[in-house]
């Protein structure tokens, strides 16, 4: 009886561990819907209740995206689903030059690959994963069938929208200073900083998240930063069909710092060309 009884646990142990799932086989694919405010600032002001609305109809497809993230244990894909502009019925070309590519990252190697198209031109975006000092509190509440807890973090601004331009960054941006300037600030510039609110789930254990987020000790359901709010309507855990996610390879390779001045000057260039044919 006790030789039988061996052999019986022996085989329910063997049977476990044939049937153990490999970690690195572990795969799912999270839906997210992003929306953000527009501050129309003092020439909202000046405006009509019907052109607010005319307004913000018009920018929809900026204002309101969908994205799908793709993750296993270590790595993750980041897109935006196709929008197309409900008034014009076409793509939103001069945005789609300072929206976020296709993102890649490594939580285990620390480093993003992300591709980004200026004008016309790829690039391949290859640089660390930013840092965020998350602090993780106790209150919890619940996302769809996932309970989900509460982390707090404040970033730079700029960091959380490398691939962005704004007019005023080029506003904000210091002249050179002759070589016979007496009178240099030598104050550090002011870090802009966003605070962060992110809800993350422990039911799936891996640090993943949508856009810049990522580093909590579960998936990220929901982020709030600035004036955006990305939340997840759906999570689909391991597939029938296997996700493939990879790297992306093509385009002229750059750091994100070097990214950034290349869409400044190529935007102070626009700007200057336009001043010199009015004057003309």
């Amino acid at each position: 009886m006790k030789s039988l009884f061996l052999k019986l646990t022996v085989l329910v142990f063997l049977i476990l561990v044939s049937f153990k799932p490999n970690v690195q086989d572990f795969q799912g694919k999270a839906y997210y819907f992003s929306k953000s405010t527009m501050e129309l600032g003092s020439w909202g002001a000046r405006m009509s209740e019907a052109q607010k609305k005319q307004v913000q109809a018009r920018l929809k497809n900026r204002l309101e995206k969908t994205y799908v993230l793709d993750f296993n244990k270590q790595e993750s894909v980041f897109n935006e689903e196709d929008q197309m502009d409900a008034m014009a019925g076409a793509t939103d070309t001069w945005g789609s030059n300072f929206s976020r590519g296709e993102q890649y990252k490594n939580v285990k190697e620390n480093s993003l690959v992300q591709t980004q198209e200026f004008y016309g031109k790829k690039f391949l975006v290859k640089d660390k994963l930013q840092n965020i000092d998350w602090q993780m509190g106790s209150e919890s509440k619940q996302i769809g069938q996932y309970m989900c807890f509460k982390a707090t973090a404040s970033v730079p601004s700029a960091e959380l929208a490398w691939y962005d331009f704004s007019w005023s960054d080029l506003r904000a941006a210091k002249p050179e200073a002759s070589a016979d300037s007496t009178n240099i600030d030598t104050q550090e510039p002011v870090v802009k900083m966003t605070d962060v609110e992110a809800w993350y789930t422990l039911q799936i254990p891996v640090s993943h998240g949508p856009g810049e987020y990522w580093g909590l000790p579960g998936l990220i359901l929901e982020v709030s930063a600035g004036n955006t709010t990305m939340l997840c309507s759906k999570v689909v855990l391991n597939p029938e069909e296997k996700i493939i996610i990879e790297a992306p390879s093509k385009g002229k390779e750059i750091a994100k710092s070097e990214y950034q001045a290349t869409i400044q000057t190529k935007m102070r260039e626009m700007r200057d060309n336009r001043g010199r044919r009015r004057r003309n």
